[in-house]
């Protein structure tokens, strides 16, 4: 249990804007979470959207990688922490939400309404996947959620939006444990 109260008190003390967006991480990951429910998906990939960007959390400090114009690979610190702790349904979907990304930007249309820090990112990320990468991706066993995830992860960057506190989300977390 004490995992669950360093997440919530890590999303309750973030201050810092999500790398080159209007909203902080903490708020990011809570739109993507709303996002989810919303959309009426599993508790589980509700659960992924609200960690997804867990691993920004664990980086020293994420902006000067941007600035450098490095990958922190947020996705992977982020699921090698939260592997230890939650069942593979959450933490699969988070290791591959950057390769949806970069399999989703593919689409000239997806790629156009990437936000200008989403499009900087990629770039440090490896770009755009090519054919043989994609195909490959495609037979990843949580490639549909992770497909999800990302098209949640998107758009939840509205700055002012209402959102709910992490405490609501305890219960879900807690679920979800190993």
């Amino acid at each position: 249990m004490n995992i669950i109260y360093k997440i919530i008190s890590n999303f309750i003390n973030d201050k810092s804007l999500y790398i080159g967006e209007k909203v902080t991480m903490s708020e990011h990951m809570i739109q993507s979470a709303m996002i989810a429910e919303k959309a009426k998906s599993s508790d589980s990939l509700v659960c992924a959207c609200l960690l997804h960007d867990y691993g920004h959390f664990i980086l020293e400090n994420p902006d000067d990688l941007a600035k450098k114009e490095k990958d922190g690979k947020h996705e992977e610190l982020g699921y090698k922490f939260l592997k230890e702790y939650f069942i593979n349904d959450v933490v699969e979907p988070i290791r591959y939400h950057v390769k949806a990304k970069k399999y989703l930007a593919r689409d000239k249309k997806y790629y156009d309404f990437l936000s200008e820090a989403s499009k900087k990112s990629l770039k440090f990320q490896g770009g755009i996947m090519n054919n043989e990468e994609a195909k490959e991706f495609e037979c990843v066993k949580f490639f549909e959620s992770s497909i999800k995830l990302r098209k949640f992860d998107e758009v939840a960057k509205k700055e002012g939006l209402k959102i709910k506190s992490i405490n609501e989300y305890k219960n879900l977390l807690i679920s979800k444990l190993i």
